[in-house]
């Protein structure tokens, strides 16, 4: 029975496709801005595909719960699990999606890569590690709530890692390291029906009994973590990535500083004629008599007026 499907994204995806056009970005924020656009699209499509798998053979059933994109938060640690199968025998299933496009390696140590296409190889966190910590947190939650096995027994976890069903996985021998966990999203029925057949033995198969639950307590139970979800603020950004906001023209630039007009020439008076005024012709400010002795000595360069040191080069 679907309890919750994934939650939209389209906002965020938006906010960053607008904030890409931004031309106050520097290098530094566009790369960012690219990688994050590309690892959430990639994210949403690989969700949306195991959904898709997990979907067609749970989605209606009567055993299982389903709860697609569910993060929660316990005592300041936080869990983003992708799907949770939540079975009717306190057996919880925590599905990574983890779309590789590429040629997936698993080492005989755990270890991950992807090699894209003929690219180098990147080296990247394990998601079975990765779910495993989520399982630590959704055991704090059980706790938290009061969800309880029964006769004293524990819930059963079981983390299963699906991959895009066009990549290919490269395993180490399974004697050295298992990674039958690891499967192709489209593989995922057939992996739970031979999980059910061979690796749930009879010691489970007994506790498994004693906890099997009707159909509504699976809802209700289902439910109960449904309403511990607390979705991520999908429009947050680091601050550093925020484009820095252009300062406006008055105040990064010092404004010229401003000439007052030239006066015309200073008619020359009755008393004295203008080439013996001590006055800058062009400013009309006063002037020193070497000043003016110097334009009254080149009276051709200076047409018979007198300038401030500074105007005085205008003339050739």
């Amino acid at each position: 029975m679907l309890i919750k499907s994934a939650d939209d994204k389209s906002k965020r995806l938006s906010l960053l496709e607008e904030l890409q056009k931004s031309p106050l970005l520097d290098q530094r924020q566009k790369d960012w801005l690219r990688d994050e656009l590309w690892t959430l699209r990639r994210g949403i499509a690989g969700e949306r595909d195991a959904a898709h798998y997990i979907d067609n053979h749970f989605r209606d059933g009567v055993n299982h719960g389903v709860i697609h994109d569910l993060r929660i938060s316990v005592d300041g640690e936080v869990a983003q699990i992708d799907h949770l199968l939540v079975s009717r025998m306190m057996h919880f299933y925590l599905l990574e999606t983890k779309n590789f496009g590429g040629n997936v390696t698993i080492t005989e140590h755990g270890e991950f890569s992807v090699e894209y296409r003929g690219e180098r190889v990147f080296g990247v966190p394990s998601p079975i590690e990765q779910s495993k910590r989520h399982e630590n947190v959704l055991r704090k939650l059980l706790d938290k709530l009061e969800i309880k096995a029964r006769a004293g027994t524990s819930p059963r976890f079981y983390h299963v890692v699906l991959v895009d069903p066009k990549a290919t996985i490269i395993r180490p021998d399974a004697k050295r390291f298992d990674t039958s966990m690891v499967i192709k999203a489209d593989q995922f029925r057939t992996w739970f029906d031979k999980h059910i057949d061979k690796d749930v033995g009879a010691t489970t198969m007994l506790s498994a009994v004693i906890n099997l639950r009707g159909t509504e307590a699976v809802r209700e139970l289902a439910e109960k973590i449904k309403r511990a979800h607390r979705p991520a603020d999908i429009l947050t950004l680091p601050d550093w990535i925020k484009p820095k906001a252009a300062a406006p023209a008055s105040a990064t630039a010092t404004p010229p500083k401003l000439r007052k007009p030239a006066p015309p020439p200073i008619a020359a008076t009755k008393a004295e004629p203008a080439r013996k005024q001590l006055i800058c012709a062009t400013c009309g400010t006063k002037i020193s008599y070497a000043e003016g002795k110097f334009c009254w000595n080149n009276e051709k360069r200076f047409g018979g007026s007198q300038y401030c040191r500074e105007h005085q080069t205008s003339f050739k």
